[in-house]
This record gives structure tokens, C-alpha cells and sequence, in this order.
């Protein structure tokens, strides 16, 4: 399963990407038309195959929408489940930062995970961390780091095995270098993942993103969405209708989504609300840096439910971290086989 992407549907033959299922590797392969224009380690797609992959771009295969346009599901004649990007020529980039991220996407595998029952405990934590990961190299590997602005949950993209990759990279800024703070841009994102100093006065900084990232840890554990309109009033927005839970400790159990069925250790929960609760914090400096997330989670990650039970001392991102290996963007994102990057 690949992403594709494409520039706006009356433009002919605009399909741009394939992405190999060997990272770095191109392969050949037909279109049905047999169109084989490459770009690097990508094919090119004819439009017409892409509308017919998401029939004809329809509001049911709509997947989410970001800074450069919207995202389709679709699926090509050989029976292959995509992704397809469609460029938005009127969307806060241009097409040159398109193709930067065309030329990305072509070096990296990815999948598109199809529904499935709920989550356990493990697989949450596991997406969690992979998530963090990615945000760790945006944050401390690259120079200079990088804010991303758009950490929301339907930008972590699974695949069969639910290794995360984050992905929608359109709203992503450059941080602040030498002595500057913070950086100031016009104010922009997605409802209910917005840090509040950001959306007051457009100020953005690196704990923007960890705020976001508290959200998205938020949804992991109460299996609601960041903005429902389906709730009562009170419960639209997760942020809003779990602070009074987050805190008081021995209301922690209210947030824990009951279709796990009582699946995990609760002291490992607790830590998780925990880690949300720091990262949700209204005033950015007292919300913990990336890399002490990623220790944390990676305990709990280490604590898989049916094991035996977790000890007490558990890493709390308030704490230093180790000094880590710093590896290239694929390595320094990659568990094992897993990449946190699209």
C-alpha cells in the first residue's frame, strides 16, 4: 500500500508519485495506460487513473485535509490500497514545496491501516511512542528544528502492523535559532490541537508542538476525538472536558476508554494521563521537551499488558533524558523496521 499524489484535477497527466515498498529503491512498474514517467524513485500516474483509483475524487474516499490540499483513499486496477494527495494551488504552499515533499515521500514506505477493532493497550502505547519518535527528530536532530504545527491524529498515518508515520508536512515551519524565543506566523492549524498561546497571539515554538502532541495522547487513552460534535455540550472538545479529570489523580480512571475493558496496568495508564496532563499544560515552558516523552514512553511501551506486572520506578518526562545516538531522518525514526516519517 502507497501514497500518491497528484495537482488539481483538471490538469492532465498530474499524477506524481508512487512510493516503493523498498526504501530508496525505485521499481518499475506499468500504469494502465502504460505510462512509466519517473521522478527519481517515483512513477508518474495519469490524472484519469487517480479519479478512477478514488471515484472521481468523492467525499466518502476523503481522508483528511492539510496545508498543501486534501488526502483520498483510493485503489488502482491492480487491486493496491492508496493514498492520493491532491494539490491545492490556492493552499498556504506552493508547488515547489510540493515537490520537496513528493521527492520525500518517494524514499520511504508506508501503508494505510484499514478499520479495525479497538485498539489494545500495547498497540496505543506502541503508536504513541512511534509518534513521539517522529516529533524527537523534527525537533532535536534537525538543524535547525523544525516545528510542525499540524501534529494531529489524523496526520499519523498506520500500517498493517501499526507502526506510525507522521505525515502532512504543509504547515511545517523552521524553529527559532541563535536568540530568538520563538517564531511568529499567522496563525494556523486544526481545531482542538491548537496550543492556546499560539492561537492568542501566533507566537510558535517548539512546546506548541508538544501541546499538540498531549491531544493526540489524549485521544490514544480516551478513544474520543479532539473535536466531537456528536457529544453533549461540555464534552465537544477533549481538552476542555478533561481538565477537571487530569486533575485530580483518582479521576484519571474517568478518562481511560472503556473498550478496553479494564486490558492494561493502571499504574502504566496513570503514567500515560500523566504524560498528556504535562503536555497540556497552559503555559509552554512548564510542558516537558520532546526527548523526555519519548523516555517515558518507552518504559511503558517496555510494560506490555499480559506481562508481568511494572515496577514501580517509571522515567517521568520532567527528568533529564540520556544523551541519545543521533542517526540520519529513516534511522533515528526507525524502531526495528518501523519509519515515523511521511
Amino acid at each position: 500500500m502507497s501514497w500518491l499524489s497528484c495537482i488539481r484535477p483538471h490538469l492532465k497527466d498530474a499524477g506524481k508519485v508512487e512510493i516503493d515498498n523498498d526504501i530508496g529503491k525505485g521499481k518499475e512498474s506499468q500504469s494502465s495506460n502504460g505510462n512509466n514517467r519517473r521522478c527519481g524513485a517515483a512513477r508518474s500516474f495519469p490524472f484519469r487513473e487517480l479519479a478512477m483509483a478514488t471515484r472521481g475524487f468523492k467525499e466518502v474516499n476523503l481522508i483528511g485535509e492539510g496545508g498543501f490540499g486534501r488526502v483520498y483513499k483510493g485503489r488502482l486496477g491492480t487491486g493496491q490500497l492508496v493514498a492520493i494527495k491532491q494539490l491545492d494551488r490556492k493552499g498556504v504552499q506552493g508547488y515547489q514545496e510540493f515537490i520537496v515533499e513528493v521527492l520525500m515521500l518517494s524514499l520511504l514506505d508506508d501503508s494505510l491501516s484499514p478499520e479495525r477493532p479497538p485498539l489494545s493497550w500495547n498497540t496505543r502505547i506502541k503508536i504513541a511512542l512511534g509518534a513521539a519518535q517522529g516529533l524527537e527528530y523534527l525537533h532535536c536532530t534537525a538543524n535547525p528544528p523544525v516545528i510542525y504545527r499540524d501534529l494531529k491524529s489524523a496526520n499519523i498515518l498506520l500500517d498493517d502492523d501499526f507502526n506510525p508515520k507522521l505525515s502532512d508536512f504543509g504547515l511545517a515551519k523552521l524553529g527559532p535559532v541563535g536568540d530568538n524565543t520563538h517564531v511568529s506566523t499567522r496563525v494556523m492549524g486544526t481545531q482542538g490541537y491548537c496550543a492556546p498561546e499560539y492561537a492568542m497571539s501566533g507566537k510558535l515554538t517548539l512546546k506548541s508542538d508538544i501541546y499538540c502532541f498531549g491531544v493526540v495522547l489524549l485521544e490514544i487513552i480516551t478513544g474520543r476525538k479532539a473535536i466531537d460534535s456528536t457529544k453533549k455540550p461540555g464534552e465537544q472538545n477533549l481538552v476542555v472536558w478533561s481538565r477537571p479529570f487530569l486533575k485530580d489523580r483518582r479521576k484519571f480512571i474517568q478518562l481511560i476508554d472503556p473498550l478496553l475493558e479494564g486490558r492494561y496496568h493502571l499504574r502504566c495508564v496513570h503514567h500515560a494521563i500523566a504524560i498528556a496532563a504535562m503536555c497540556l499544560q497552559e503555559q509552554p515552558t512548564f510542558r516537558p521537551i520532546v526527548s523526555d516523552i519519548v523516555v517515558a514512553l518507552e518504559y511503558l511501551a517496555s510494560q506490555s499488558y499480559g506481562s508481568e506486572q511494572p515496577r514501580d520506578e517509571v522515567p517521568s518526562p520532567s527528568k533529564p533524558s540520556p544523551q541519545k545516538d543521533r542517526r540520519s531522518p529513516v534511522q533515528a525514526s526507525r524502531r526495528g523496521k518501523n519509519s515515523r516519517f511521511m
